[in-house]
């Protein structure tokens, strides 16, 4: 009942459809029935649906990067650090200052802390790097201090998972 109520207000708000994912539970299976639905939304000729950007991607790399904070975050505005400022000098020189940005940040909140909760207003979005991925298409400024990637071992876990032949038991995996 919960699904089909949030099925239902998307739809009112113009989403053209939303259905459940179980892809970290069922994994590629548990997707199915979203994947279908973006083949269906993508491919509706009836719906005049054109994907846009919140800013125009010809403006300064800064001027995205404040326009989705603001917009999108609720911030009143945007601090860069040097090397975040080094970084748009060098991308604006090499020719990519026209590429989209996309934010990484906390999934804990919508601003760059994850202790700002719920709706946060009257606060300033650190952006401490800003990297590109230029086969990607994309920039993509580091907010506060979140990883990338967490830190993997230097020795693989599969090293340590074996079959035992005679008795078909999978030995390491917990």
């Amino acid at each position: 009942a919960e699904h089909e109520l949030i099925r239902k207000v998307a739809v009112e708000a113009g989403a053209s459809d939303a259905v459940p994912s179980a892809h970290w539970e069922l994994g590629g299976e548990g997707a199915i029935e979203l994947g279908k639905a973006i083949i269906k939304a993508t491919n509706d000729k009836e719906e005049k649906r054109e994907f846009r950007f919140l800013y125009d991607v010809n403006k300064p790399i800064v001027e995205k990067i404040e326009i989705i904070a603001k917009e999108m975050y609720g911030a009143d505005g945007i601090e860069l650090s040097e090397k975040a400022m080094e970084k748009v000098e060098r991308y604006t020189k090499q020719g990519f200052a026209n590429l989209p940005i996309c934010m990484a940040k906390t999934h804990l909140s919508l601003s760059h802390d994850p202790t700002l909760k719920g709706v946060p207003t009257g606060f300033t979005v650190t952006v401490r790097d800003i990297r590109a991925s230029v086969g990607a298409g994309f920039l993509y400024p580091l907010l506060g201090e979140m990883q990338t990637m967490p830190g993997l071992s230097t020795r693989p876990c599969f090293f340590d998972v074996d079959l035992d032949t005679k008795t078909g038991r999978i030995h390491g995996l917990f």
